[in-house]
């Protein structure tokens, strides 16, 4: 049984899994930063130990850093949230070679899904469907310019390592090809370390779809349905809800059903997420998220389910505590990620917040670490707080979310919250009818 846990990360989530270990009677440890010392999960914590200065690469970053924070704290496991060291194998395993607990997936399965090319191999074999394109890793020029003419343009070329869009590139015809190859390669070298690519078709107009898993170790898995992730801007999400207003039963169960399967034969443990494109009716894999996600929180408002609290349990050696009969869906949910951006030109910026009011009422969640007073640092990732509404419909949930916005104050620094009441306004929103390129499409106009 997990007696302390150390919180390898910062800001909402770090917030989040406190709250989850005290829920649980599990003492918690907080790692912070220098710049960092004031924040509300290093006071909420039931201890806490700095780990290094501002910059995240000697703070957060760090293994031995954090390694040395469980040692001294006596903590005996680690949480590593998402973002930072969360999809880092090798993290993973040394944890587990100190004879900690790494609540998350085993070592073996984050490197293979971390490498998109090793990912989309594994898939097909678990008969999982892919978009069209390579099944390796695309070796040169000559091979490039072969599959690109079998599978046919538009095609996209994308780095194996890493995300967030960086290392991919499209070519719409033959004469863009070299360019796109040479450019996708160079930021993937650049951002990852690695110019691996490979190849896909260019879907036209799909919408980003991801399912929840859950296994245990005693080989039972579960799915909490599928989160619509299509809002994105620059491929990094805005707005999600769950369940997808594009989907309908049958095409949930099916699609489920296979990747259950999928994740039963892969002998997965913990919390993941598979990333798929839908379009007419079909599914294509993305990529698996080896973490507890961002948007978590809109599966959990509809399933009345802490996923969080399973991660724990099922890190602790324990089967998973329901069965996929019990499981129901109810009503709908939305999630609103706020970043401290201008809702324009989505610079980010810093600064202290010198108001700071939360929505409330029934169906209304707010999961952030903001306070009055609290100074955002510049060092780190710019998302500050997630709102999230639950309706009995989805009509419901978009009236709440408006009436939640309304209230929500915070001043001192820029947000994005006047972009989310822009968007729940628009009727394509309204309708559902939107897909991956809409919202890119929409801001477009901020550029001219």
């Amino acid at each position: 049984m997990i007696k302390k846990v150390l919180i390898a990360n910062r800001g909402e989530i770090a917030l989040r899994i406190i709250r989850a270990c005290h829920e649980l009677d599990i003492k918690t440890v907080a790692v912070h930063s220098t710049i960092d010392e004031n924040s509300m999960h290093v006071r909420l914590a039931d201890e806490s130990v700095c780990i290094g200065p501002a910059s995240a690469k000697k703070s957060y970053l760090s293994i031995s850093a954090i390694l040395s924070a469980a040692e001294v704290s006596g903590a005996d496991a680690i949480h590593p949230g998402y973002g930072f060291l969360s999809e880092n194998a090798r993290f993973a395993e040394i944890v587990n070679e100190q004879g900690l607990i790494f609540i998350g997936p085993k070592p073996e399965h984050i490197s293979e899904m971390g490498d998109k090319v090793s990912a989309r191999i594994a898939m097909k074999k678990l008969g999982i469907p892919l978009v069209p394109g390579s099944v390796g890793a695309i070796k040169n020029i000559v091979e490039l310019k072969k599959i690109a003419k079998i599978i046919g343009f538009p095609v996209l070329i994308k780095a194996a390592s890493g995300g967030g869009g960086k290392g991919m590139k499209v070519a719409n015809n033959s004469g863009e090809l070299n360019e796109a190859w040479n450019l996708a390669r160079s930021e993937a070298m650049s951002g990852f370390g690695d110019d691996t690519v490979y190849l896909e078709r260019y879907l036209a107009n799909p919408r980003h779809i991801e399912f929840q898993l859950f296994a245990d170790s005693f080989g039972n898995v579960v799915h909490f349905g599928e989160r619509d992730c299509s809002l994105q801007r620059r491929h990094q999400k805005v707005l999600e809800e769950a369940p997808s207003p594009a989907l309908s039963i049958n095409e949930r169960e099916k699609i489920s059903k296979v990747i259950v399967k999928a994740v039963k034969k892969l002998g997965y443990l913990g919390a993941g997420t598979f990333e798929m494109l839908y379009e007419k009716g079909e599914f294509f894999f993305i990529e698996m998220n080896t973490r507890i996600q961002v948007e978590h929180p809109i599966t959990e408002m509809i399933s009345g389910f802490d996923l969080v609290k399973e991660q724990i349990n099922v890190a602790s050696g324990k089967e998973l505590s329901i069965k996929q009969k019990d499981i129901k869906f109810i009503g709908h949910s939305i999630e609103c990620r706020i970043n401290s951006e201008h809702p324009k030109t989505f610079v980010p910026n810093a600064g202290t917040i010198n108001t700071y009011h939360v929505p409330g009422g029934i169906g209304v969640r707010v999961d952030s670490a903001l306070y009055a007073g609290y100074k955002i640092p510049s060092n780190y990732d710019s998302l500050i707080a997630k709102l999230i509404v639950h309706g009995n419909t989805r009509a419901e949930a978009i009236m709440r979310l408006k009436r939640a916005l309304k209230e929500y104050v915070i001043e001192g620094v820029n947000t994005t919250l006047p972009l989310h009441k822009e968007i729940i306004e628009n009727e394509i929103f309204v309708a559902g009818n939107y897909d991956i390129r809409w919202l890119e499409n929409y801001l477009s106009k901020y550029d001219k």
